[in-house]
């Protein structure tokens, strides 16, 4: 059973950074596309960025392009996100996920195991 666990999160000030990480365990292989999601108050979950198993090829919502660097260490089955000059409006709770597959994937509905989340305010 694939089981994932974020950390990291924080509160920091506008400009600031941060490294989340989520562990994983369980996995069957590293062909796994793996990704982060954040979910802020009163708002729907959306899409951060994912980086595949294989080619590790990543896709960044536009929001975060340029500010926040996605990476995974096979290895040691563990996913992270680095994240510069946050702003306020990256407040929110940040989800590791997982899948099983070897494309890009971009959608809540595309991941079928999720970490429980980890706070990351930003204040201004």
């Amino acid at each position: 059973q694939v089981q994932l666990v974020a950390s990291g999160g924080g509160l920091v000030q506008t400009g600031g950074s941060l490294r989340l990480a989520c562990a994983a365990s369980g996995l069957t292989s590293s062909n796994y596309v793996m990704a982060w999601f954040r979910q802020a108050p009163g708002k729907e979950r959306e899409f951060v960025t994912c980086i595949t198993g294989l080619w590790s090829t990543t896709r960044y919502a536009d929001s975060v392009k340029g500010r926040f660097t996605i990476s995974r260490d096979n290895a040691k089955n563990t996913l992270y996100l680095q994240m510069n000059n946050l702003k306020p409006e990256d407040t929110a709770v940040y989800y590791c996920a997982a899948r099983l597959a070897t494309r890009v994937l971009t959608t809540t509905q595309d991941y079928n195991y999720w970490g429980q989340g980890t706070q990351v305010t930003v204040s201004s």
